[in-house]
């Protein structure tokens, strides 16, 4: 796909329309090679230095001015296996195959389009704006869905290459008014583990389950004691999730299978917490297998993880306060730890640097009307569609503006001065 670049005369509306075309064209994790060429131009017509096919199809760009910190603004790339139903006129048709072969629809389903769109306008700004010293990193990262392109980045010799920055810096659109930006010090989203896990039976007649060992079983009873990690053995003050997002088992009606496979996904922030419920899933699971009879242990295989995204307390002050200046005191909050996850911070501990993330509001700030608190705030996002959802369509003003200026206030706050 060609399609429409920032230059340094482009506008709002122009930034629209790039976010309308990445919305409609987006691409598998590692796949973004379209995406990454939109980046790329976009960064040269700005006068960056660009590098692509970092870590597969990162994007590179280095803006230099002289003596002065190095700051790295990041976004993500990549869309989600998701069949958008969202009825936008610029909806995706996109298809694509996974890492299984299957053909998928593909949605920007995580906001990752905002992101990018995001950057770029900021980097639109920034590289017009003679008033600051040091150097400006700016990152296009591709698989952020699968947990791996930060890392693969990195391993490809990102710092080696273009320097190590001295703060990592970046934001994830999500359910919350459009122009509130909300900063977590500390653990700010959780870690996550994901394991595929291969139950083995005794196939056979669906007739003569007396003559079988059913899988399927075995695996409905793991999948509810596997409830029971979090209620009863993780505290009441620590937090964690387990979900089973991924059941497979069978052929046909009338036929036990041999094997049953569950896919489970693990949230957490206290490394801890993430040790005791990992080796509660292998305890649990083992323990069923057993208790069915099954003629061989189970099959753990760890598909992904990466750790909990911890922002600096200091830095997060830092830009939030710069960010008040910006958007008001009422326009920045707390929203607490964040369940979801993230590999931005794999940046932040390679080079040893703070990190700082936050979350940019992309609701329709109508809906939320007449909320004054945070209970409130909560009850109208649990009735409109978030992150993941086939559903999920950030409002694009104000939220590609608000958006924009939180990265260009956040850079200015860790920029030199100009001299």
């Amino acid at each position: 796909m060609e399609g429409p670049i920032i230059t340094p005369q482009s506008d709002a509306s122009a930034l629209a329309d790039l976010y309308r075309h990445l919305h409609q064209h987006p691409e598998l994790s590692f796949q973004e090679t379209a995406t990454a060429a939109i980046v790329a131009q976009s960064l040269t017509a700005l006068g960056y230095e660009v590098a692509t096919g970092i870590g597969r199809t990162g994007v590179v760009g280095i803006l230099r001015r002289g003596e002065g910190p190095v700051v790295l603004l990041r976004a993500d790339m990549d869309g989600l296996p998701v069949e958008e139903a969202t009825g936008l006129p610029y909806a995706s048709t996109a298809r694509g195959v996974d890492p299984d072969g299957a053909d998928v629809g593909v949605m920007h389903a995580c906001g990752h389009d905002v992101h990018m769109t995001c950057l770029l306008g900021a980097a639109q700004q920034l590289a017009a704006d003679p008033a600051w010293t040091g150097t400006l990193m700016v990152v296009g990262q591709p698989a952020e869905e699968v947990g791996s392109g930060a890392k693969a980045m990195i391993t490809d010799g990102l710092y080696e290459r273009f320097g190590t920055p001295d703060i990592v810096l970046g934001q994830h659109v999500g359910p919350i008014p459009a122009g509130l930006i909300a900063i977590h010090p500390g653990p700010a989203y959780a870690a996550t583990d994901s394991l595929k896990v291969t139950l083995y039976g005794k196939g056979g007649h669906g007739s003569r389950p007396e003559a079988c060992i059913d899988p399927v079983v075995m695996a409905a009873a793991t999948v509810m004691r596997l409830q029971g990690i979090v209620s009863r053995e993780i505290a009441g003050g620590d937090t964690a999730v387990v979900t089973v997002g991924v059941i497979r088992a069978g052929t046909k009606v009338n036929i036990i299978p041999d094997t049953a496979e569950l896919q489970i996904n693990v949230r957490s922030y206290d490394p801890v917490v993430r040790e005791t419920v990992l080796a509660a899933i292998h305890r649990i699971v083992r323990a069923e297998a057993t208790a069915s009879g099954a003629p061989r242990e189970p099959d753990f295989e760890h598909t992904d993880a990466f750790p909990a995204v911890v922002n600096d307390p200091a830095a997060s002050a830092r830009t939030a306060e710069a960010m008040r200046i910006v958007f008001g005191a009422a326009g920045v909050m707390d929203p607490g730890p964040v369940t979801g996850s993230e590999d931005v911070g794999e940046f932040a501990t390679a080079a040893g640097v703070p990190c700082v993330y936050w979350v940019l509001g992309g609701a329709d700030p109508a809906a939320f009307a007449g909320v004054t608190d945070a209970v409130g705030m909560m009850r109208v996002m649990s009735g409109i569609p978030s992150n993941h959802s086939s559903l999920y369509a950030p409002v694009i003003s104000p939220t590609l503006g608000a958006g924009v200026a939180a990265l260009v206030t956040a850079a200015r706050a860790w920029l030199g001065p100009h001299t």
